[in-house]
């Protein structure tokens, strides 16, 4: 009986002995594009937590970097994050298809490209800006702080929900009645 409780005292030794070998390598944050990513995360989930970078974005730039989505983060080596930054920058030159990417036929430079972090607030404020500026029914909507797509406004998008009531207000009587 002590025999066995031995071995496997001694695979379970073995085993603690390999986890700490590949943990001397395993990183707890792993930094893409200027974001802190988990390492304990798997791959494809942590990418999604840089701004931009969507489910099947962050698929697509697992499959196009060769690399296994579902290998954790901390595991990933200096030359697997250079490929994952090169083709988060870059998808189109990496044969993403063009449906995927978040800005197509930009504005101003007519060229299908994926907008990220700092860059996708910017674009967006100054496309609203624009909106604004040419007093398109959106601008004027977004102007006004009213729902831009079409929702209806009668029960919600009430700036003062629980202060200001509907309806008439009855004067407060003075002296005795």
């Amino acid at each position: 009986m002590e025999e066995k409780s031995k071995n496997f005292r001694h695979v379970r030794n073995e085993i603690s002995e390999h986890d700490q070998k590949s943990r001397s390598d395993f990183r707890h944050f792993v930094r893409i594009l200027n974001t802190d990513l988990e390492g304990a995360k798997t791959l494809q989930n942590s990418l999604r937590k840089i701004k931009g970078v969507s489910f099947m974005f962050a698929n697509a730039v697992c499959y196009l970097a060769g690399i296994d989505k579902n290998k954790l983060t901390g595991e990933l080596n200096d030359d697997e994050v250079k490929k994952l930054e090169e083709v988060i920058k870059n998808p189109s030159k990496f044969g993403m298809p063009i449906w995927m990417l978040n800005r197509r036929k930009d504005y101003e430079t007519g060229e299908n490209k994926h907008l990220l972090v700092s860059d996708l607030d910017f674009t967006k404020e100054n496309d609203i800006k624009r909106l604004k500026k040419i007093k398109a029914y959106r601008g004027v909507r977004h102007m006004f702080g009213l729902p831009v797509r079409g929702q209806r406004t009668r029960s919600n998008f009430r700036p003062n929900k629980g202060k200001a009531r509907l309806g008439v207000k009855k004067p407060k009587r003075r002296g005795k009645v």
